[in-house]
């Protein structure tokens, strides 16, 4: 059975900035679902320790972080199999999908990052959330899913 053909520089290229997108994704959505606590940018941004929160408000902070780590690994798991099937068989729709979805998520996070950033003594990694959206507008500049891959068929 002969092997695929091999896929452009540029979009392998591409798929590799995905990974680099998808490892931290999966790293930060695992640190926010089983993280027991806020993390401490949080406490600089509220100006309290965990301990020192109401229950009510500990729950909602908590169920907040598990929505957004659960996002995060949804990104992850999302970039990882969209890298490993269909933007390996070239699938012009995946090379879309991926720098769309990972703009999805990360375009609100940047400027929710910024926001408490600007607004609260807090320092979180806006600029890492800034950094992730770059990474995905470079690969899909390089990937260019809006041009053919392959020569189109004369009439």
């Amino acid at each position: 059975m002969p092997s695929p053909p091999a896929r452009p520089f540029r979009s392998r290229l591409a798929a590799w900035l995905y990974i680099g997108i998808a490892i931290p994704s999966l790293v930060l959505g695992a640190i926010y679902v089983f993280r027991p606590t806020f993390m401490p940018y949080h406490a600089v941004a509220l100006g309290k320790e965990w301990e020192q929160l109401d229950g009510a408000t500990r729950v909602l902070i908590k169920a907040l972080m598990e929505v957004a780590g659960g996002g995060w690994l949804a990104l992850g798991a999302l970039l990882v199999i969209l890298v490993a099937f269909p933007l390996r068989a070239g699938e012009r729709w995946a090379r879309w999908a991926a720098p769309v979805a990972s703009l999805l998520v990360y375009v609100p996070t940047f400027f929710a990052t910024l926001s408490v950033s600007q607004q609260t003594p807090g320092a979180p990694p806006w600029r890492a959330n800034l950094g992730v959206c770059i990474a995905a507008l470079v690969a899909l500049a390089i990937d260019a899913p809006w041009k053919r891959s392959q020569p189109r068929p004369a009439p």
